[in-house]
């Protein structure tokens, strides 16, 4: 486990900064809209630059077991199960390519990735948990700083991963849903923002009458827009259209 865990830190050691960071001015709806989540959840600020941890919640402590005056970046590691480390791995690896490759590393802080894995809980059982990462701070080589995690347990939803990827765009930008790493990565669902604001209106319960007065746009607007939704998902019905938007760190 150690070795793997090396493997992981050795992903990280490239882009990291080489210095602290100022702290970025995030607004608050971006940081509510961020921790807000489907089910028990913790968070914690890692700063890449020395990884050490700032901003811990409670909850991490109850979910884990973990001793609240020793707790390190290598403890939270250590809790994911052996048999999802490797998918860790690769996705971390994956997304300090994507943004270069495919979008633009300055935008870096425009967005959130979003991944499941299980992890290991106080009692030794694991449960599945969705990892949502914000960047909070760069260098100006777009070295990684601090970056705020969110860990939302699952296991009350479903216990299967999908072992897929998802990047939400904040500020207007694009989101990129359901990236595999085995499969063709241009396959990708692409959402675009009016379209994720209609998914978490519908999360909500709203029905397309309402969801019309709130984003002022026509029924007959909000109509073809969900059937794009689902076509795009492959979705059968609103309901796995929700679950897999839980599953996926949108809602």
């Amino acid at each position: 486990m150690e070795a793997e865990i090396q493997n992981l830190h050795d992903v990280w050691l490239p882009n990291r900064t080489a210095g602290t960071t100022q702290s970025h001015q995030i607004s608050f709806d971006d940081l509510t809209n961020s921790i807000v989540s489907a089910g028990p959840f913790y968070f914690y600020i890692i700063d890449f630059f020395d990884m050490s941890l700032s901003h811990i919640s409670p909850t991490l402590y109850d979910m884990h077991g973990f001793d609240p005056e020793n707790t390190s970046f290598n403890d939270i590691l250590a809790s994911i199960h052996p048999d999802d480390l490797e998918f860790v791995i690769k996705a971390e690896d994956f997304l300090t390519h994507f943004f270069s490759e495919n979008i633009d590393r300055d935008k870096l802080m425009s967005y959130k990735a979003s991944y499941c894995f299980r992890s290991r809980l106080h009692n030794g059982d694991y449960a599945l948990f969705n990892h949502q990462a914000l960047m909070l701070t760069m260098d100006d080589n777009g070295g990684y700083g601090k970056s705020l995690n969110i860990h939302t347990r699952l296991d009350h939803i479903t216990n299967f991963s999908t072992y897929k990827i998802s990047l939400i765009g904040l500020h207007g930008e694009p989101s990129f849903m359901n990236i595999s790493l085995t499969e063709n990565k241009s396959a990708s669902i692409e959402f675009s923002k009016r379209e994720i604001d209609i998914i978490r209106l519908l999360s909500k319960g709203l029905n397309n009458t309402d969801i019309a007065k709130k984003l002022f746009i026509s029924p007959l607007t909000v109509k073809k827009h969900r059937m794009n939704i689902l076509a795009k998902s492959d979705s059968k019905n609103t309901v796995e259209l929700i679950k897999n938007s839980i599953l996926q760190g949108l809602i």
